[in-house]
């Protein structure tokens, strides 16, 4: 399949893309080495600043002028998969304000079998039926998402967008077997929201929008242009975050941080 993607050019770290812990600000000092493609996203034995979760909570924080919470799986020294929500959004779901599952969030994750890096956002549906821990309940995201997944909806033309003009790939359905489309192959929200209604019953599934990087153009990147590539993936994904989150708190692309930020 032909590769239509628009190369994601990387950006240079602005001096005021620095990390507040509870010292000093300190700037941060990620590493392309840290995405290890054979074990995945380093988070043990380096420093507060060098920690991917660190660099981009802070940038969300101060873009958004909103507080963020950072979730992961993984454990020990090597992570495969990394999000961030909106702690407004969360809070504000009258059913499951004290859980993730429900939110649209921002993600980051190394692809160990594709050899690929990706960033994106992932609205998750757990299962429906009685059995698991979480289910799926009448509060979450993914809700709006399907609402949303109609032809000539705002959704479902920010998807269109988003994957035909800026490289981005997105997914649906089962985690186990979703439907994966590109600009090579892509025809409209019929088969994403067709893939989201099918999910069965006892599975979990979901929807991700990301843009995907291969290994050798991530080892071909500084680790400031990774992160600052990734900050601007995620301020493309501000608008289409914004229209399935109980609380669209997001600043759009060329709105101005929010007040009071650096």
């Amino acid at each position: 399949m032909p590769d239509d993607r628009k190369p994601r050019t990387p950006l240079a770290v602005p001096r005021s893309r620095l990390v507040r812990g509870p010292g000093p600000v300190v700037r941060p000092d990620f590493r392309t080495e840290f995405l290890d493609f054979e074990r995945g996203i380093r988070m043990g034995n380096i420093e507060p600043n060098q920690r991917i979760t660190q660099i981009l909570k802070a940038h969300l924080e101060r873009r958004h002028g909103t507080p963020f919470v950072t979730d992961r799986w993984g454990r020990g020294v090597y992570w495969r998969w990394i999000c961030w929500l909106p702690v407004e959004s969360r809070k504000a779901k009258p059913l499951s304000s004290k859980v993730n599952f429900g939110c649209a969030k921002f993600y980051v994750t190394i692809n160990l079998e594709r050899q690929t890096f990706e960033a994106g956002m992932q609205v998750e549906r757990a299962p429906t039926t009685p059995g698991g821990e979480v289910r799926t309940r009448e509060d979450w995201d993914v809700h709006a998402l399907l609402a949303g997944l109609a032809r000539g909806k705002p959704l479902a033309d920010e998807v269109a967008r988003l994957v035909r003009s800026e490289g981005f790939t997105v997914r649906a359905g089962p985690f186990s077997e979703r439907g994966e489309f590109t600009a090579a192959n892509y025809r409209g929200p019929a088969p994403l929201a067709r893939a989201m209604s099918v999910i069965p019953a006892g599975d979990w599934g979901g929807f991700q929008l990301c843009y995907v990087f291969a290994r050798d153009e991530v080892r071909a990147m500084g680790g400031g242009e990774i992160t600052a590539a990734v900050a601007d993936i995620f301020d493309d994904l501000a608008r289409a975050m914004n229209l399935v989150m109980t609380v669209p708190c997001l600043r759009l692309p060329g709105q101005p941080p929010a007040a009071g930020t650096r």
